[in-house]
């Protein structure tokens, strides 16, 4: 990622808009804003093998393992603007288990991304669905869009909620009602 060229191109957007990019306190902005980005976007130079490697581990458990309230951020790629949440994931292992602080990072690596809530839904159960090979795996993403919060349709109250059921979850309805009234429920 080249900071610099960035740089200079929010400096041009801060001078199209029609403020003075030498005003003090815009001096440094297109600095921050490069560098903002290069961590907003630091999922497409995060390898998801790295992040599952050495964590995977043999075991005879067969019933549902959940992380819930899984704090995220991401970039929506319309508008580049923050759309922000939690997501839930489910899986019924299959013979291995993952370090449960996995899952957290799985989430990081695909919203650290230019992105859409649906794909990155998909892509967080496809990559566990991959390593895991579990009998099962649910993804449940709940966000709000500053996009639909801040413009266009300006909702402050509204909320998307997206998910990706594979597995037993799509097959079976007592399987997936589980996860979801599981995760509905209050935190400790």
């Amino acid at each position: 990622m080249d900071l610099n060229k960035i740089s200079k191109s929010v400096e041009q957007i801060i001078e199209e808009i029609g403020e003075d990019k030498n005003r003090e306190g815009l001096l440094k902005t297109p600095e921050r804003v490069a560098e903002a980005y290069k961590f907003l976007t630091q999922g497409y130079s995060q390898d998801i093998d790295k992040v599952m490697n050495k964590a995977i581990f043999k075991e005879k458990y067969d019933e549902m393992v959940i992380v819930k309230d899984i704090d995220f951020f991401s970039l929506c790629e319309h508008h580049l603007l923050p759309f922000f949440g939690k997501v839930h994931i489910a899986y019924i292992p299959n013979g291995k288990l993952v370090g449960l602080s996995k899952l957290p990072r799985v989430v990081e690596v695909f919203a650290r991304r230019l992105q859409l809530q649906e794909r990155m839904t998909v892509q967080i159960a496809e990559a566990i669905n991959k390593y895991l090979q579990p009998d099962g795996v649910a993804v449940v993403a709940e966000a709000c869009h500053m996009c639909m919060m801040m413009r266009g349709v300006e909702k402050q109250n509204s909320f998307s909620v997206t998910s990706s059921m594979l597995g037993s979850f799509r097959d079976d309805p007592k399987t997936r009602n589980e996860f979801l009234n599981l995760i509905s429920r209050k935190n400790i």
